[in-house]
């Protein structure tokens, strides 16, 4: 009974032993198993002066006034809202007229005593012009009936001037467009009381629309009036249109230390609407140099690095480059990189150096790099 322990020992370690080959062997064959090539999409560099530096901006009128009362006083009627389009002449606002009104009306009075006067003296003119015709007054006494006259004219000339000025402020209670555009901005509420050329309204006037952004320091060197642009709206992706920088503020803005910058977008009619967001894309200077996607780049210890697939044996090859200011997708690279080699443009984290590849397109069809290298 004592020996039965031993035995199935024995015949389990024997039973082992005679396995390990075929294990072994197996082992062995998986060892020697290749990994599949991973497909990866490849791309070639391309000039950098393709890339370009993008900002956001807002669709603006050219012509955009700020519309205030000429006058002061409290505001009863408000006409209009943002967003309306107006027609030049249009009441937008009105003031109480009440105070205007008695001036014109007092002015009136005024004109009225003063024709009044003149009639008298006038008619006293008349008078003493016939007694001295008749040497019964003095040639001074005529004299002084003449300035009389003539002062009086002056009194009644200016009567009529302040009964004018009266009645155009009585006007001037009422605030009217200078000219077909649309409201953008209010900034007073009926009830408010505002004072003469305080700002009630500011109308975008129809006609050419711009964008306006804002330039970086580090780029008001390379960036002149004149220059060639490109604007994007962000309800419109991917559909561009050509511009030119128009205007450029002389003094960076004291706390965002960014240029003002107006830019001219030749979109047809009706395209871009005003607030609307945008983006303007500023070419870079490339100098030459090349750039790639920026999904190719890779960082290695603070490093920027790409993968280029090795023609001979198709083997994703780390290499570092030195690159220059990111644009919105792609990036310039100084150094490290020729214009006739294949860079993987996405997916390279998911890559170890000197992996087997299988380059592809964008449209997933393999990409012959051998064939084309030797082409070269």
């Amino acid at each position: 009974m004592r020996s039965s322990p031993s035995i199935a020992f024995r015949l389990a370690a024997w039973t082992l032993l005679g396995c390990t080959p075929f294990l072994m062997a197996a082992c062995g064959q998986g060892d020697a198993v290749e990994e599949a090539p991973r497909p990866v999409l490849v791309t070639r560099p391309t000039a950098s002066d393709h890339t370009a530096s993008a900002f956001a901006g807002e669709v603006r009128a050219r012509e955009e006034s700020p519309l205030s009362f000429r006058v002061g006083g409290k505001l009863v009627q408000r006409n209009v809202d943002v967003g309306d389009h107006v027609r030049a002449g249009q009441v937008l606002a009105t003031l109480d007229p009440g105070d205007l009104q008695a001036q014109a009306r007092a002015a009136q009075a005024q004109l009225a005593a003063a024709e009044a006067e003149l009639g008298r003296a006038r008619a006293d003119q008349a008078r003493f012009a016939k007694l001295a015709n008749d040497q019964l007054v003095s040639r001074s006494t005529l004299d002084a009936q003449n300035a009389a006259a003539t002062a009086a004219q002056g009194q009644v000339n200016a009567a009529r001037a302040d009964l004018e000025v009266a009645r155009n402020q009585a006007a001037y209670s009422q605030l009217r467009a200078t000219r077909d555009g649309v409201i953008a901005a209010r900034q007073a509420e009926a009830g408010q009381v505002v004072a003469a050329g305080q700002s009630v309204f500011t109308l975008a006037a129809d006609g050419v629309r711009e964008v306006a952004f804002a330039l970086p320091e580090g780029m008001i060197a390379n960036v002149r009036p004149g220059q060639a642009v490109q604007v994007e709206a962000w309800s419109r992706p991917g559909q561009r249109w050509n511009g030119r920088i128009r205007e450029i503020a002389p003094a960076a803005d004291p706390a965002s230390r960014t240029f003002a910058a107006r830019v001219t977008v030749d979109a047809p009619a009706g395209a871009i609407d005003l607030g609307q967001s945008a983006r303007v894309y500023l070419p870079t200077n490339g100098n030459g140099s090349l750039s790639v996607p920026i999904a190719a780049l890779q960082r290695e210890n603070g490093n920027a690095s790409v993968f280029v697939v090795d023609a001979k044996t198709s083997t994703a090859k780390l290499r570092t480059v030195q690159t220059g200011a990111f644009g919105e997708d792609r990036v310039p690279v100084k150094s490290g990189l020729r214009a006739d080699e294949w860079v993987v443009a996405a997916g390279g984290h998911l890559l170890r150096d000197g992996q087997k590849v299988q380059p592809v397109d964008r449209d997933n069809r393999p990409v012959a790099v051998a064939q084309a290298a030797a082409a070269r």
